[in-house]
């Protein structure tokens, strides 16, 4: 199977969540590059290219986004509302990627149009091979959108 690598965000506040993630990605090996953001702000300043993403070359808009809900500042469900709001924002894939197992949390995840929602696993293994299988369907089966800025 043909396919581009894709560029993933990774919106995480937990470093410890943050490094197992990268690393499973890494270990699966289909997506071009993984930039980590650790709040709600710095999420919408690399998405909106401001700050010091201002370069959309270096920092260029991910094919994937992997959103953690419970998030320092602006939360998850906020930036998903912004994301999905957005004209062009809106056709980038996003995961919920969360410990948070609360029916009101997933019904407000789908309820603003996440594509998926994704408990993490406590074990170690387990949340590697999650990781894994959401790389394999949203990298290689997954037909994403065309998106230029």
């Amino acid at each position: 199977m043909d396919y581009e690598p894709l560029d993933i965000l990774l919106v995480e506040d937990e470093p410890a969540h943050a490094e197992l993630t990268r690393r499973a990605i890494r270990k699966a090996g289909n997506a071009n590059r993984v930039f980590t953001v650790s709040d709600g702000e710095e999420a919408l300043d690399y998405l909106y290219h401001r700050g010091k993403y201002e370069d959309n070359v270096k920092y260029p808009l991910p094919g994937l986004i992997l959103l953690d809900i419970k998030l320092p500042g602006i939360d998850g469900i906020e930036i998903l509302k912004t994301i999905k709001e957005d004209a062009l924002l809106k056709r980038i894939p996003v995961i919920m990627l969360t410990t948070s197992e609360r029916e009101e949390d997933i019904a407000r995840s789908y309820n603003h149009y996440a594509n998926s929602y994704l408990t993490k696993p406590v074990g170690f293994k387990e949340f590697e091979e999650k990781i894994m299988q959401i790389e394999f369907y949203w990298m290689i089966l997954n037909k994403p959108p065309v998106l230029t800025e």
